[in-house]
């Protein structure tokens, strides 16, 4: 039979070392499944990141797309929802290794539920400096009205 002494200070280190073991768990939770490739890439989290603006008239999205032109990007408007979607390609010269490959090929996709409804007629996109900028019209009947006020006699 085992007997042990308990004193403050074991109870005290008894209880860190169970909180530093619960910590542990805790990373290995929201630690990255290294076993998939898409977990080595930030790519991973959400991509592309974006605001969306509203003027009253329009919706302004201004996504950020480094790396990729306006052939490597596709937009899908259905109803009120709005996808992106694209590649990012190996930008690999014929003739070379590579030694390190950060930037992998890369495919995302995501979709936003615009907050009103857009006339896809009058959508027009365009990149820049790694930036897309997809400018969505306003349905009529969607635009913000004026109403006038008149005094009642």
């Amino acid at each position: 039979m085992l007997i042990r002494k308990t004193t403050g200070y074991s109870d005290f280190e008894e209880m860190f070392s169970t909180m530093n073991q619960l910590r542990e768990y805790m990373d290995r939770v929201f630690e990255p499944d290294w076993s998939e490739p898409r977990a080595l890439s930030p790519w991973s989290a959400v991509f592309p990141r974006f605001n969306l603006s509203d003027d009253g008239t329009s919706l302004t999205l201004r996504a950020e797309v480094p790396g990729l032109s306006e052939s490597d990007v596709q937009l899908t408007l259905n109803q009120d929802v709005l996808s992106i979607s694209g590649e990012r390609k190996a930008d690999i010269p014929e003739g070379y290794w590579v030694h390190r490959q950060e930037r992998p090929v890369q495919r995302f996709s995501r979709s936003l539920a615009l907050p009103s409804k857009i006339n896809p007629d009058r959508a027009t996109a365009s990149v820049k400096n790694g930036v897309l900028t997809v400018t969505l019209q306003k349905a009529e009947d969607a635009q913000p009205r004026q109403i006038t006020v008149k005094t009642s006699n």
